[in-house]
Order: structure tokens, then sequence, then C-alpha cells
């Protein structure tokens, strides 16, 4: 996007756009495999219950903070360490 000659943001908009659905669909696809750990019964089901929670609440969150705040960070980060001479 760089070499595009596409401004820090407009690139950053842009790359944060074609990478929603891998992430979306990765981090869905992970979290629907643990589920039968969050709802498993039976005997032994109190530790898996609590392994899939933890689980599957971490990667909730980590979706939704890589979502939001990589992109911020990313310009925050290329503004404050940029080789640029203005």
């Amino acid at each position: 996007m760089d070499k595009e000659g596409k401004g820090l943001i407009e690139a950053t908009l842009e790359a944060s756009r074609m990478r929603l659905r891998p992430i979306l669909m990765t981090s869905l696809a992970f979290i629907l495999g643990v589920m039968p750990l969050v709802i498993s019964h039976g005997a032994g089901s109190g530790a898996q219950n609590a392994v899939g929670t933890g689980v599957m609440g971490g990667m909730l969150t980590a979706t939704l903070l890589a979502i939001f705040f990589v992109p911020v960070f990313f310009v925050v980060v290329r503004r404050r360490f940029s080789r640029h001479n203005d």
C-alpha cells in the first residue's frame, strides 16, 4: 500500500478491511471448536468447563482487541518510529 502512494491511514483502513473476514472466520472456527468443552457434562466436566470457558472468553477478547486495536497501534508505531524526514 505504501508503494502505491496511499497515505498511512488510508492504507491501514484498507488492509484492515481486507483482513477482517479471515480474522473473524479463524476466530469463530476456534471458538466453535472449544464449545464442546464449555457445554460438557458428566465425569470431569468441571475442569473441561473451566478450561473451555477461559479459552473461549480469551479468544473472544483477543479477537475484539485485534480487530480494533492492532490497526491503531500500527499507525501509532509507524508514526513514532518513522524514518521519514519532513
